[in-house]
């Protein structure tokens, strides 16, 4: 009823000066009210924009479950379409003199520019997502993406009725190369014969160029397609031909009802809600994360309205055995695995540790056409 302490003193004092004594004493020697502490300001950075779907569409999903799981104790900023380089230091800077105590930078090729921002800033944590350079106030993490690759790649095995599928790949890097390799062995390992026809973009975000990959594959012959790319352009393109795809990031059968024979879906709220409540306590510590189907980052589902009950029987029995450990994309149990140019990459009986996996520079039998220089 009244608007502040000293109205309602001077009210109790007009009606009793005792009263008004007392309440003064207690006025006086009750402890002042704690402080409401700030926000945590946790910035992201993507280098393509959000769209509806596709990669930096599952990074902000993530941001969203941040502010859904926290609320007001956190404020996110997000920034998107950054190149990588230049630029993306500016912007992590920028992050980083404005307050932001967490930024998140989602892109490989911010690795560098995070790590020469982290050392002007000790006192922010940073996360270079897909990088692989840790600092004290620089942690890193990844998905083990390979994993849904292969699943990805049973399903296209069964689908595919030419036994030949198309890749359209962004970079050459390790991370794209075992999602290829993966994809080929789980082709294989239902159809031992089938083949896989890359075409390599270097760009992770060019719908255009990503489109016309497509349709050339398709041209090629091959029925089934599967890409490494920022948007929903190939799923697109599948779904105007006629053909199928295999959706990554994110599902996609909003634009590709026919096309779409599953997703390999990208989850990161649990890590960004995990690693910002962390901070927001106090227990926050550099380290790297590599996490899969067991951990929750990689998800295999979302079927397509042509896939039939067996095949999807088949490939989430895999996805649980994978979960659980007991089956490994880059796993020679019963044969060697060898490179498409026959050399023997692993070797029977044996699995390829994280190290390998990390440093994989090969292409699985089967794959046609070679690494670019």
């Amino acid at each position: 009823m009244y608007k502040n302490l000293a109205a309602a003193l001077a009210a109790a004092c007009f009606f009793s000066p005792a009263f008004s004594q007392t309440a003064a004493t207690a006025a006086a020697s009750a402890p002042a009210a704690a402080p409401v502490a700030a926000p945590l300001k946790v910035g992201f950075v993507y280098v393509t924009p959000v769209l509806e779907v596709g990669w930096t569409r599952q990074h902000d999903a993530g941001r969203r479950a941040v502010e859904a799981a926290l609320g007001a104790s956190v404020q996110t900023t997000r920034i998107e379409n950054v190149p990588e380089g230049a630029d993306a230091e500016r912007v992590v800077r920028e992050l980083a003199a404005t307050g932001h105590g967490l930024i998140f930078t989602t892109s490989f090729g911010y690795m560098e520019p995070t790590l020469k921002v982290a050392q002007d800033f000790p006192g922010v944590k940073f996360e270079s997502i897909t990088g692989y350079k840790q600092t004290p106030n620089v942690a890193t993490a990844n998905a083990r993406y390979y994993e849904g690759r292969y699943l990805a790649g049973i399903a296209a095995g069964r689908m595919a009725k030419s036994g030949v599928a198309g890749y359209v790949a962004g970079f050459p890097i390790p991370e794209v190369l075992q999602g290829i390799n993966a994809f080929t062995l789980g082709m294989r390992s239902v159809n031992p014969q089938a083949q896989v026809k890359v075409v390599w973009l270097n760009a992770w975000f060019d719908p255009p160029r990503e489109r016309d990959a497509a349709m050339a594959l398709f041209n090629e012959g091959v029925d089934v397609l599967a890409f490494h790319t920022a948007t929903n352009a190939a799923m697109v393109a599948a779904q105007e031909r006629g053909k199928l795809a295999v959706a990554y990031h994110s599902d996609m059968r909003k634009v590709g009802p026919d096309a779409q024979i599953l997703a390999v879906t990208h989850e990161w709220g649990g890590y960004y809600t995990e690693r910002t409540r962390a901070a927001l306590a106090g227990t926050w510590k550099s380290r790297n994360t590599w996490g899969g189907v067991r951990e929750g980052m990689i998800r295999v589902g979302d079927f397509g309205s042509k896939v039939p009950a067996d095949v999807q029987q088949q490939v989430l029995a895999a996805q649980k055995a994978v979960g659980a450990g007991q089956l490994h994309p880059f796993s020679a149990a019963t044969a060697a695995v060898r490179d498409n140019t026959g050399r023997v990459v692993i070797a029977r009986g044996q699995t390829l540790s994280d190290a390998q996996i990390l440093q994989m520079n090969w292409l699985a039998e089967g794959v046609q056409g070679q690494l670019p220089h």
